[in-house]
């Protein structure tokens, strides 16, 4: 829906984001807005530009706003002017050009609490990014130490960024993302239809993630290839990006093109993940791996890369998970035919209570002043 003027009493909570493109913290925020509305708050979803493959899974009583705008750079000035009309009571924005935004919007519209979410490994993000990181990091530490507070979504996205952003060190809150969710637990019981999960087919081998150099998929090719020598299996990878080419290139290169499967976004990957023999993160850096967490709460065992930063906090307390060095082919390929031979089963209750999102909503609300 969208907002008539004077339509409705300030929000208790507002979020910004670019679009509702479908990537791992869009989801996150949806969640969020969901519990916050569990917990009897208002939200207003503010988006830059509506669009996105995820719009139809805005939380029922969310109010959306959308500013139209072409760029999310352009949306300072109209988010300024949501603000200084609507009077949230809160603020909070993830993904760092529209914590930039967010944070420049409050100042301009004044008496606005800003918090922003830090989801991934600042450093690496900006070194690995185009020459206007360096701006946007120019601004992020001259606008960071004025947010009302700076959520990192573990403690090594944390430290990572009190490295890359020191005058922040006091505003950095430490809140996993919410993962165990409703719609995880629904959503992996709808029916996968697809050859490679009938009775008595071979164990299928999954990543989920963006087709991009982050993301390591090269990596798991190879170490699937080794895997395979030893141990009857398939490949599934869900998800798009610009390496689609190379990757269906090295899997020729391979000779895995019967093995292997790319089938592109998937809107629900939660059914291959509660049938996979074994669930792979191959990354050559993270923040905290939602992906990681789903399988593994869903009951695969997992092998995921020894990166910056997230699997090692992740595995914690955990059965079934096996960290590899990044890059690390043969040990990725090794751990593969170990995660197979464990087989699939329940973590305990004590590690699912870390990621239920209950518990991180009201966090997140008396963190950003919405409680």
């Amino acid at each position: 829906m969208s907002l008539a003027a004077g339509a409705a009493a300030p929000p208790d909570l507002a979020v910004f984001l670019p679009s509702l493109a479908g990537g791992g913290a869009e989801r996150v925020m949806l969640d969020l807005i969901a519990a916050a509305l569990a917990h009897g708050r208002s939200v207003d979803l503010v988006l830059a530009a509506r669009h996105g493959a995820i719009q139809d899974q805005v939380p029922a009583g969310a109010t959306v706003i959308d500013l139209r705008q072409p760029r999310t750079v352009t949306a300072v000035v109209p988010l300024a002017r949501y603000l200084r009309r609507r009077r949230p009571r809160a603020l909070l924005a993830t993904l760092e050009h529209a914590n930039v935004v967010a944070l420049l919007a409050g100042r301009l519209a004044g008496r606005t609490r800003v918090s922003v979410r830090e989801a991934n490994t600042l450093s690496r993000d900006l070194a690995s990014g185009p020459a206007r990181s360096r701006a946007v990091l120019w601004l992020m530490r001259r606008l960071y130490p004025g947010a009302h507070a700076v959520i990192a979504v573990s403690q090594g996205v944390a430290d990572d960024l009190v490295a890359t952003v020191p005058l922040v060190s006091e505003r950095v809150t430490v809140i996993p993302n919410p993962v165990i969710t409703e719609r995880l637990t629904t959503g992996g019981m709808e029916a996968l239809d697809h050859p490679w999960f009938a009775a008595g087919a071979p164990p299928v081998v999954l990543g989920v993630g963006r087709l991009t150099p982050q993301k390591g998929f090269d990596v798991l090719l190879r170490a699937f290839a080794r895997a395979r020598e030893r141990r009857d299996c398939r490949l599934l990878v869900l998800g798009d990006g610009d390496d689609r080419a190379a990757l269906e290139g090295l899997a020729r290169d391979l000779d895995l093109h019967d093995a292997v499967e790319l089938p592109g976004f998937v809107a629900n990957p939660f059914p291959y993940m509660r049938r996979a023999g074994a669930f792979v993160l191959s990354s050559r850096w993270e923040g905290l791996p939602n992906a990681l967490i789903q399988a593994m709460a869903l009951g695969a065992p997992a092998v995921a890369t020894d990166c910056p930063s997230g699997p090692a906090e992740v595995v914690v307390g955990s059965d079934r998970s096996y960290l590899v060095p990044v890059g690390g082919v043969e040990a990725m390929g090794d751990a593969i035919v170990r995660a197979l031979d464990a087989g699939r089963g329940d973590q305990s209750e004590a590690w699912r209570q870390r990621y239920r999102v209950d518990a991180i909503a009201q966090r997140y609300l008396e963190t950003v002043g919405a409680s």
